[in-house]
């Protein structure tokens, strides 16, 4: 499946009308991030139902951090257990970063938000981006790391360098970072990443995908592009 020439909204627009099924999707949510079950809704998915788990890290933190991430993937077997009367086409540790951080194995069949990001990057045969995250520089440089690994070449990367405190991160604030992004990094790639889940991103994905002409992937839309792919039967 190539990219269609709105961007990213538009592909799961159309993904969504093409589904023949409706499928239930478990999500493993930090136990802080109230942007999943807030940005998911507002796409309206005729055809996709998720179903939330809270996460809660063993340290009992919210700031990400080694003890955040591996308790995070330590805690996905008892969410899972908390899911198991429910009949799941899929299950995703809506967390981004835990999948480039390390830390114990996560249970089979679990797909994280970063295996979605790059699930929608090769479905639509991309293979150069620029990123821009809210997360320390370190941070931001490890998944560069991971998504050269996966064939993805990060042109260029801005992060805001925050620990915690996503939510409270404006419209005008992501704007303002991808302006930050290398101009030539920028003109050479072919889309956008917006990676973690915990940050609203909605509203600037669609009026980056206007000023910017081509398609502006975040980590929440990526979840729900896993989700109509398997509505629409579509798994390439």
């Amino acid at each position: 499946m190539r990219p269609l020439p709105d961007g990213t909204l538009a592909t799961l627009e159309a993904l969504d009308a093409a589904a023949d099924r409706t499928v239930r999707v478990g999500m493993l949510l930090p136990w802080a991030n109230v942007a999943v079950e807030t940005e998911l809704p507002r796409l309206r998915l005729q055809h996709t139902v998720f179903h939330h788990a809270r996460l809660v890290p063993g340290s009992g933190t919210t700031a990400i951090d080694e003890s955040f991430w591996h308790g995070l993937r330590a805690a996905s077997t008892a969410a899972l257990g908390s899911l198991s009367h429910i009949e799941l086409d899929a299950v995703v540790l809506a967390c981004t970063s835990a999948a480039f951080t390390g830390g114990p194995p996560l249970p089979a069949g679990i797909t994280t938000a970063f295996d979605a990001v790059l699930a929608a990057l090769t479905a639509t045969a991309v293979t150069r981006v620029v990123l821009a995250t809210p997360y320390p520089a370190a941070v931001t440089e490890a998944e560069t790391i991971a998504f050269a690994e996966a064939g993805i070449d990060v042109l260029g990367h801005a992060s805001l360098g925050l620990d915690d405190g996503y939510p409270l991160v404006t419209t005008d604030t992501v704007l303002a970072l991808v302006d930050k992004l290398p101009q030539h990094a920028a003109d050479a790639a072919q889309a956008v990443v917006l990676s973690c889940t915990g940050w609203h991103t909605l509203q600037a994905v669609a009026e980056l995908e206007q000023r910017l002409r081509i398609p502006v992937l975040s980590s929440n839309l990526a979840m729900a592009l896993l989700a109509a792919r398997l509505s629409s039967g579509v798994t390439a």
